[in-house]
């Protein structure tokens, strides 16, 4: 039997992988930073997904990182697992997080290789059929869904949600046209980096959802920010973005791999013991670990008072 569509109702969390000092996945570490979480209403929880280091995870790891988290979640929001890579390690994972208690499967691209349309529906199709959790497909990468690829996973019941990490919002709408055509209402949700900073326009096209990274660092702020985007309150949901999303941004934007890299060092900054980045991704340098620092007081100041904080 298939496991019904989870619903989601507030901002989407994804958490990072904690590390030991001697490079394994810390459960403790990992579940201490879930349940802290928790009490800031995220709407679902994606653990072992791009926050969480899926590339650089084997797939027992990402199998204890799901079992972990949804130890932790313990039913309250639904738990949506990170899969996807070479097509037998994709059907593994799905197995894997069904049997680990999770309640869906965000698909991940495939490694390497791109195919035709035609091809990157039977590969959802493969991996779909690997377990009886519902999927949501990641549009990014090397999985470029067309419209009418939509249209066509869209008669597969396992296929729930569409996550976009491509940015292109005129494709993000035919999609977004092509499954209200074929009378699916799938999960639209925009996976862009730093997905705040771009939510408004999505919003405009039908796509409400987003993923959050910044929750997982200051989730005082990100609750804060979605709490103003839920009730239409754009003058403090614009103070948030000039004033802490828009630096974060920047400060992101000068490294590659920052969108994970920033997350683990706010959260020890913060005083969590996540560990560092697994290669090929490199932590900060001190000297921008010093500017993150500054960026999340202020972004605390701004959580509890919006208007005071901008006006220091």
């Amino acid at each position: 039997m298939i496991a019904p569509a989870p619903t989601f109702d507030g901002v989407l969390f994804f958490p990072v992988t904690p590390f030991t000092a001697g490079g394994v996945v810390d459960r403790d570490v990992l579940t201490e930073h879930v349940t802290s979480r928790m009490p800031f209403g995220p709407g679902g929880v994606f653990p072992a997904c791009g926050t969480g280091e899926f590339h650089a995870l084997s797939a027992s790891e990402a199998i204890e990182v799901v079992r972990t988290t949804v130890e932790a979640v313990a039913g309250r929001v639904p738990v949506i697992a990170g899969a996807g890579g070479p097509l037998g390690h994709a059907i593994d994972l799905a197995r894997g997080a069904e049997e680990a208690g999770a309640d869906g499967l965000l698909l991940l691209p495939p490694y390497l290789v791109s195919g035709t349309a035609d091809g990157l529906v039977a590969w959802v199709d493969a991996v779909a059929a690997a377990s009886e959790l519902p999927v949501i497909v990641y549009h990014r990468g090397t999985a470029r869904y067309t419209p009418d690829a939509i249209t066509r996973l869209a008669a597969n019941p396992k296929v729930v949600g569409f996550k976009d990490g491509l940015g292109d919002i005129g494709l993000a709408q035919e999609i977004v046209l092509a499954a209200e055509a074929a009378g699916r209402e799938l999960a639209f949700f925009n996976g862009l980096l730093t997905a705040e900073i771009s939510q408004g326009a999505y919003r405009g096209i039908g796509i409400p959802l987003y993923s959050s990274a910044a929750f997982a660092m200051i989730p005082e702020l990100a609750s804060r920010h979605h709490r103003a985007y839920v009730d239409g309150d754009e003058a403090t949901r614009m103070t948030l973005l000039r004033e802490f999303y828009a630096p974060l941004v920047r400060l992101r934007d000068e490294t590659p791999g920052f969108g994970v890299s920033l997350i683990k060092a706010g959260l020890r900054l913060r005083g969590l013991a996540v560990g560092s980045v697994r290669p090929p991704l490199v932590d900060p340098t001190a000297e921008q670990e010093s500017r993150l620092a500054a960026l999340l007081e202020h972004g605390l100041a701004l959580a509890a008072d919006p208007d005071a904080a901008a006006a220091r």
